[in-house]
Formats: C-alpha cells, sequence, structure tokens
C-alpha cells in the first residue's frame, strides 16, 4: 500500500527532471595492481555503491555492479544516469568483494558472473547471512557469510585484511517470496597497518551508529549513503538523507574522511539527483566540521591516503 501511495504521489506531483549525462563530473581513475608503500589505501568511486578500494596489497570491491539497469531485466527498471567510471577490463586483480544486500543495485548477477568468469577462486565473497545457496547456484563456492558484529581475516603478515559485518537499517527482497529472508550489513576493514574503512552499504539512520563508533572508534575514512530519500515519509526507514549521513558520521567518531556514495548513478527515489552533495555541503557546514575531511568525488576519481 505504501508503494501505491507512493506512485500516486509521483503521478499527482510529479518529479524533478533527470539531468543529462553531461552534467555529472567524471574525473579520470588513478589505479594500479597494486598501491605503493608510501600509501595505505586508493579509493576509487566507480558508481552509486560500488569501490575499489586497494589496501593491505589487497583489491576490494563493494557492492559491484557494470551492469545498464539495476533490474531483474534486460529493458526495464532503474538505468544508469552514468556510465560506470572505471572500465571492466580496467580492474586490477581482485582478491575480496563485499556485498552489503541483496538489491539489484547492489547485487547485479550479470557482474558477478564476469567477475567470476575473469578472477575465479581467487575471489573471497564475504556477505551477510543467507548468501552461500544464491552463490552455490551460480557455481561459486569462495563464499564468507557473516552476521552483524562478526570478523574475518584474510591474508597474512603486512598484505592481512580483517573484515567486519555492522549493522545497517534496510532490508532485502529479489523475488516475491523472499522478503527479509537475507540479512543486510554495513562493513569495515582494517589493514594490517591500522588503516580502518567503513562503508555503510545501504541504510536509514538509526542508533547504531553511536554503538558502532563506542565499540569501533578510529576509521581512517567513512563511506556512506546520501542518496535516493525523498519522499521521506516512504524513504527514511531505508535511505538516509545527506544531514542524516552528517549525523551518522558523527556518531561513528567523526574522524578521518567522509566520502558520499549512492547518488548520481541510478534513480530511485524523487530526491534531485543532483542536490545530494550541495545538501550534503551545507549540512557538514552547519554541523562545524573541518572542510579538510569531506571528500565529494566525482565518478572515477580517486581517494589516495599516504
Amino acid at each position: 500500500m505504501d508503494v501505491l501511495r507512493w506512485r500516486a504521489s509521483r503521478a499527482r506531483d510529479g518529479v524533478p527532471p533527470t539531468p543529462p549525462e553531461a552534467a555529472f563530473p567524471v574525473g579520470t581513475p588513478d589505479i594500479t595492481d597494486t598501491i605503493s608503500a608510501g600509501e595505505r589505501a586508493r579509493i576509487t568511486w566507480v558508481g552509486h555503491s560500488t569501490f575499489l578500494i586497494q589496501v593491505a596489497g589487497r583489491n576490494v570491491l563493494t557492492d559491484p555492479v557494470w551492469s545498464e539497469r539495476a533490474s531483474p531485466f534486460a529493458s526495464m527498471g532503474p538505468r544508469r544516469m552514468t556510465p560506470p567510471a572505471v572500465l571492466f577490463d580496467d580492474l586490477p586483480p581482485i582478491h575480496t568483494v563485499l556485498l552489503s544486500h541483496d538489491h539489484y543495485d547492489h547485487l547485479d548477477e550479470s557482474t558477478v558472473r564476469r567477475l567470476h568468469a575473469r578472477f575465479g577462486e581467487a575471489v573471497e565473497w564475504v556477505t551477510p547471512l543467507g548468501y552461500r545457496d544464491w552463490f552455490g547456484r551460480r557455481g561459486i563456492t569462495r563464499v564468507t557469510e557473516l552476521d552483524w558484529w562478526q570478523s574475518r581475516t584474510e591474508g597474512q603478515g603486512p598484505a592481512s585484511m580483517k573484515v567486519t559485518a555492522f549493522p545497517a537499517r534496510h532490508w532485502t527482497q529479489r523475488g516475491w517470496n523472499d522478503v527479509r529472508r537475507r540479512l543486510w550489513c554495513s562493513f569495515a576493514i582494517e589493514a594490517a597497518d591500522g588503516t580502518r574503512i567503513y562503508f555503510g552499504g545501504d541504510s536509514g539512520y538509526a542508533a547504531f551508529y553511536r554503538e558502532i563508533g563506542a565499540r569501533e572508534p578510529g576509521f581512517d575514512v567513512v563511506i556512506l549513503p546520501v542518496g535516493a530519500y525523498d519522499p521521506r515519509w516512504f524513504m527514511a526507514p531505508a535511505h538516509m538523507n545527506p544531514e542524516d549521513a552528517v549525523d551518522a558520521y558523527r556518531d561513528l567518531g567523526g574522524s578521518g574522511l567522509f566520502i558520499p556514495m549512492h547518488w548520481g548513478t541510478f534513480r530511485l527515489a524523487d530526491d534531485p539527483p543532483l542536490e545530494p552533495p550541495v545538501r550534503l555541503r551545507a549540512a557538514w557546514r552547519a554541523a562545524g566540521l573541518p572542510d579538510s575531511q569531506l571528500m565529494v568525488p566525482r565518478h572515477g576519481d580517486t581517494v589516495k591516503l599516504p
């Protein structure tokens, strides 16, 4: 009924127009097979919630989507406003994929199959609970499922990396009969040199951010969603707006770089597609946070931690 009410309001009130592709600036990725000894991490925004994170000698993808649409159908569903800012064939060897949940704008079967065909069992797929069977039906067996607050360490010595699953406020569904049959989560990466990166997945604002910040303080990078937030009466339980994201950043400890995501790629709600970074910068200033800690990348930009 809420979906029908939302559709009715869109038909009655309309939605802001979708800008042309040229309205979204694109940067030039700076990707290497492995980062140099003088760097702690490189983080490249491919688009939406897809990042290439290079840390501790490992190359990590988050919620990889290279398809044209976030949909089970090739000709229907949300279509990209901007193409992937990193060509699939330009990816370095991938060691780990972090999957936050099963929605089509985060779990894309075509991209999963392409990654498996290219990198095979060299990739460790790290998911919340309930995904091993889905991957197994596609011939992928190297899957680690984590419950909230559980961790796994990959690699050894200076190339080791601990991955922890944290709560998120969201939901899961891919078909008609699997609502909330799988878990959803956010993640943290901790490299052997102590570099800590938080990836927020997809989430509405909730008190657990304070709990994460109290139990795991001191992130060097915080990546949080800031788009697909209107109308608030419908979207608030699942998607933060920019002001919520600033509050979540502060709850997480208010340290390190803040990088926004989940905007400017797929049109999933009624907020104007170019609005999230504008509101984010205003909320950041209103909170009195230092400009040096806010990094709003263009699609394709690479953020480096020296």
